[in-house]
């Protein structure tokens, strides 16, 4: 890819991160192309700042809202399965959306890779999408509690659980999708870059 096409590629991932909230999803659907990803990308940072689990229920759409809830549907064979938007993509000219290994697997693409597809909007569960961030584990008691304070100094409101394992585990519990993100970013900027984000509520 020159130079170029990764500066237009760049430029409109941004343009479509910031802005996708403006879409209406009343009746929203399309048809189309998907695809899956994974491999590679598990464990990455999604486009909302999300850790991505290849056999999680999520997917990439280039305009969708962060937790837009879908239903996509193998026009082959009539499978369906529900996914959430968490990530941006995919970035081929044919194709409206990228998939988990785990959803595909539900619609039974994996081997072929692509399908012909609808997706469906469905309306009123985005607010129940909810995370936690898990900022760091440690072993010392005394080393977790300081960063607790850390943390709680920079206006946070953090929770230190002990576990059975004797490792003491630091997080910000009930994180709001739209919330993420720029919680993610803000918790770079104090030295913690390897967040561990996961769902609290399925909306499956």
């Amino acid at each position: 890819m020159s130079s170029t096409h990764r500066r237009i590629t760049a430029a409109l991932f941004f343009i479509l991160t910031i802005f996708a909230p403006a879409i209406r999803l009343s009746a929203w659907e399309q048809s189309g192309i998907a695809s899956w990803y994974g491999g590679i990308f598990q464990g990455r940072t999604t486009a909302n700042g999300e850790t991505y689990d290849t056999n999680g229920y999520t997917a990439a759409h280039r305009t969708l809202p962060f937790g837009t809830v879908l239903e996509v549907t193998n026009l082959d064979n009539k499978l369906s399965v529900q996914v959430r938007v968490n990530d941006r993509g995919p970035f081929v000219d044919d194709r409206i959306i990228d998939l988990t290994y785990a959803a595909a697997r539900d619609i039974d693409m994996v081997r072929d890779g692509t399908a012909r597809v609808h997706i469906v909007a469905l309306e009123g569960t985005i607010q129940e999408v909810r995370f936690n961030v898990q900022i760091g584990a440690w072993g010392d008691l005394e080393n977790a509690l300081s960063h607790r304070i850390r943390l709680a100094d920079a206006g946070l409101a953090p929770k230190a659980e002990l576990g059975s394992d004797g490792i003491t585990r630091i997080s910000i519990p009930d994180v709001g999708e739209e919330d993420v993100f720029a919680l993610s970013q803000l918790l770079g900027t104090l030295g913690y870059k390897k967040l561990f984000i996961y769902q609290v509520r399925n909306i499956r």
